[in-house]
């Protein structure tokens, strides 16, 4: 479950973005900002402009271990 509600867009819009290190070469690419009310994001580097999927602390851990077992 994403936590994009009451996020400032100034959050997002003043993120440091960084590539994931796992994106391959076929602009597979998928971006992650820690944002400052200390919540992750998550982005498609091909279109930012659809927005970011936006996570608490424990949905963050959830997500990540999510992603390492390859559930996701």
């Amino acid at each position: 479950m994403t936590e994009e509600m009451d996020l400032p867009a100034a959050e997002l819009e003043a993120a440091l973005w960084h590539t994931s290190t796992y994106s391959g070469s076929n602009n597979n690419c998928v971006e992650h900002a820690a944002l400052i009310s200390g919540r992750q994001a998550v982005r498609d580097s091909k279109d930012p402009g659809l927005g970011a999927q936006v996570f608490g602390p424990a949905s963050w851990r959830v997500f990540v271990a999510a992603v390492c077992d390859g559930v996701i």
